[in-house]
């Protein structure tokens, strides 16, 4: 299947224009990655003092676990949003009478995407700088796998509600958000996931997340890169992606053999 870089081009130029009319978009990409830095970094600086050696670990874990996690959030809600704002201007049906294909759609609001989250990211990483004395390049180089491998099951976790908003309409938007806070607290973001109650253990074995926030946490404590950890991670996105892909393949083919389109016209 060929793709058109002209139209992925034009997705991506059509979601600039719209953050360009509509600047109080910016709050996920500003506001909220320097709140979330100033929340857990204070939390941090709070229980330093205490007993200095678990302090630091404390310290270490809030403000390496928050920048890493808003590489999830950062590109779950780009892409999420970006498909959810053709629902909220009833675009949905002007975009399936036109010749672009869905993975042209799709690549476009992931190349926007990608700007709002170095935007993101770059809020995070002064703030966790400028404030704390945090900085991530001393988690080294093995960051960039690390920071991969939870791009993409960003994107994952947006397909999936994509799929979700097809078959029930705008009713499932809240699941862009929700679901991220579901996510979160199983995937061991700040901690071992030995510290969750023994019946959500194994549930948190399986989230592909929990893996490359061990491998986070590694990388912090001076371990280097555990590359057991990141495996496990890269094979549960393959999977998770996988099941995904196919879940949304037969959620688009119900929105049009269904008629779906009429909830968003």
């Amino acid at each position: 299947m060929n793709v058109s870089w002209l139209r992925v081009k034009a997705v991506a130029r059509r979601h600039y224009y719209v953050l360009l009319r509509a600047p109080h978009r910016l709050f996920d990409v500003t506001i909220w990655p320097l709140v979330d830095v100033l929340l857990f970094g204070s939390i941090a600086a709070f229980v330093h003092p205490g007993n200095a050696t678990a302090g630091r670990l404390a310290a270490g874990y809030l403000l390496s676990g928050i920048l890493l996690w808003h590489v999830v959030y950062q590109s779950q809600i780009a892409l999420a949003t970006g498909f959810l704002e053709e629902a909220w201007t009833r675009n949905l049906l002007n975009l399936m009478v036109t010749p672009l294909r869905e993975t042209e759609y799709v690549a476009g609001v992931v190349l926007f995407g990608m700007i709002k989250l170095f935007m993101g990211m770059a809020v995070v990483s002064l703030t966790a700088l400028g404030f704390f004395a945090f900085n991530v390049t001393n988690l080294g180089i093995g960051l960039i796998p690390v920071a991969a491998v939870l791009l993409v099951c960003g994107w994952v976790i947006a397909l999936f509600v994509i799929a979700l908003v097809l078959r029930f309409g705008t009713g499932a938007e809240a699941l862009a958000w929700g679901i991220l806070f579901v996510v979160m607290p199983l995937s061991g973001v700040f901690y071992p996931i030995s510290a969750l109650p023994w019946l959500l253990r194994p549930l948190a074995q399986v989230l592909p997340t929990t893996h490359a926030f061990a491998a986070g946490r590694a990388l912090f404590d001076g371990r280097g890169l555990l590359w057991s950890q990141l495996g496990w991670a890269v094979l549960g996105c393959l999977v998770s992606g996988a099941v995904v892909l196919a879940f949304l393949t037969r959620m688009l083919q119900m929105f049009r053999s269904r008629g779906y389109i009429s909830r968003y016209t």
